[in-house]
């Protein structure tokens, strides 16, 4: 009896910013699953004024020879302008984001670029709280870096793998959570958190 395909979670560098005079790089999730691939974020593909003191240094999914046709479904963490500036890439695919999210990226003045967030033929599933997007992958809010930040629990057959995007921006923030978010991340009880913003994931302390 063969056993069913493992769920992988695979990094995808697709950018770098200036934060603060350090060089942050801006990672994308791909979510190998038995029955469909999922990609958490986007990133940017086009630099924007409104962004141009952070210096962006591109590396866009379409110039990687990344398969975007290979991708079933989208899920934006957020929709500050790092994490939706790629959905334009994928139009027509559903992209999973809360339901709070979108309406405060297209109703507050500064929050995102918005153009970005309603590209032509991006097609948002708004989501009121936890949803399932295929069997084994949730979506859980975690507000605190915004009020509609959501994480992507993956369940891999052991403790499950979280991708939070910027739930916690460095590593540190959750050796010691403060935010509602982070402290949801910490009671999963994770195997290990991918964040957006660094080139390895995280992991709890050793019991």
């Amino acid at each position: 009896m063969s056993r069913p395909a493992p769920v992988t979670i695979t990094p995808v560098h697709v950018a770098d910013l200036v934060a603060e005079g350090e060089l942050m790089p801006v990672y994308v999730h791909v979510v190998e699953h038995p029955d469909g691939r999922v990609l958490v974020d986007t990133g940017m593909t086009e630099l924007h004024p409104a962004v141009a003191d952070m210096d962006p240094r591109l590396r866009p999914l379409d110039e990687q020879g990344f398969d975007l046709a290979s991708i079933d479904a989208v899920v934006n963490t957020h929709l500050h302008f790092d994490h939706c500036g790629g959905n334009v890439l994928f139009p027509g695919v559903p992209v999973y984001v809360q339901r709070q999210e979108l309406e405060d990226a297209r109703r507050l003045e500064g929050y995102t670029i918005r153009e970005w967030v309603d590209s032509p033929g991006v097609t948002y599933v708004p989501v009121d709280g936890e949803h399932e997007v295929l069997p084994g992958i949730r979506l859980l809010p975690a507000p605190g870096h915004t009020r509609g930040t959501q994480v992507v629990v993956v369940e891999t057959g052991g403790r499950p793998v979280v991708i939070c995007g910027d739930v916690a921006v460095w590593a540190g923030e959750l050796d010691e959570p403060t935010t509602e978010g982070q402290l949801l991340v910490r009671s999963l009880d994770p195997e290990q958190v991918w964040l957006a913003h660094t080139h390895e994931p995280w992991r709890p302390p050793a019991r």
